[in-house]
């Protein structure tokens, strides 16, 4: 197993599901991690989990609306000072229309609500572009991996238009700054998990349903 005991992470989006799985297996490895969320009560969940398992590593929580950028730059000022501008890996994982668009998989696009486009990307890609603030850390000290949690959605057809335009736009967010952070020995990806077993998805398959193959893709998008 990976040692992250000198290590310090942050995932975003951590409440539940993708995040809150990464986080967890960070912590496994002794990594310092740090969380975000919008309820503070459920990222001390994750914490506390940690704890009972017994995890070398540290979960640290940070209530965080990342539909604001105030807040997300106060999330990296707080690693930052209590880190001395230590940020080796960053996790872009907050979503906040999975329900939104499981609910509507089978809708046609123009009868979906109106105000889809802000469901869908009020959150992803903005909070996915918070990169800005994490290569401002990374860069400096010529180190550190920036991994966008994204889909095939945004290279293949979806029956929500909004969701494919977003993962598109993910994509290219982890593609274009991995250019210039290239020469600071930064690396950005953008991966694509397939579809995962989380409590959301398991409501939706049923719990005897098998979800097809999960495959773990990390992309750098040249054909896009």
């Amino acid at each position: 197993m990976p040692d992250l005991s000198d290590k310090v992470c942050l995932v975003t989006g951590v409440s539940r599901g993708v995040g809150r799985g990464t986080a967890l297996q960070l912590a496994s490895y002794g990594g310092t991690c740090y969380i975000t969320g919008r309820k503070l009560a459920t990222l001390e969940d994750v914490q506390r989990e940690a704890e009972e398992r017994e995890y070398e590593g540290t979960v640290i929580p940070i209530e965080c609306d990342h539909q604001t950028w105030g807040k997300t730059w106060r999330a990296f000022e707080q690693i930052l000072a209590e880190r001395n501008g230590q940020l080796d890996l960053l996790v872009n994982n907050a979503y906040a229309a999975v329900e939104y668009a499981i609910e509507n998989y089978s809708t046609d696009f123009w009868n979906q609500f109106m105000p889809d486009w802000e469901l869908m990307n009020g959150v992803d890609p903005r909070n996915h572009y918070n990169s800005v603030f994490a290569a401002r850390l990374m860069a400096p000290n010529r180190s550190g991996l920036i991994v966008d949690i994204s889909s095939d959605g945004g290279k293949m057809y979806f029956n929500i238009p909004a969701y494919g335009i977003g993962k598109a736009a993910v994509d290219r967010i982890a593609r274009n700054p991995s250019v210039d952070l290239k020469n600071f020995n930064v690396a950005f990806v953008s991966l694509w998990p397939g579809m995962v077993r989380t409590e959301d998805m398991t409501g939706f398959v049923g719990e005897d349903d098998k979800p097809p193959p999960n495959e773990i893709r990390a992309i750098t998008i040249d054909g896009l």
